[in-house]
């Protein structure tokens, strides 16, 4: 596989920074994250009840407003399960 193909296939959030395949896996579904400091990262929501989706989620990131320790807010998009936007940081 091509490089360029390998960075649009997207890293998932989570994976090791020494992972050599960080890239989504199949049979997994995955959200994207749109905007803020994980924009572009997918998120395993493998598993995940509709209640839980529909919640969002607070993830763990040094790169918000709160640098380590600090969390990024996503709730997914109204009629787009596949799509969580940002919705700001917290500590």
């Amino acid at each position: 596989m091509y490089k360029d193909e390998e960075l649009l296939r997207g890293r998932v959030y989570g994976t090791d920074h020494e992972d050599p395949d960080p890239g989504p896996r199949p049979g997994r579904d995955y959200a994207e994250l749109v905007g803020g400091p994980l924009d572009g990262l997918l998120l395993d929501i493998t598993g995940w009840s509709a209640d839980e989706i529909q919640t969002g989620v607070a993830l763990m990131t040094e790169l918000g407003q709160f640098g380590a320790g600090g969390r990024a807010l996503y709730d997914p998009r109204a009629g787009e399960r596949r799509r969580w936007d940002w919705s700001g940081d917290a500590p």
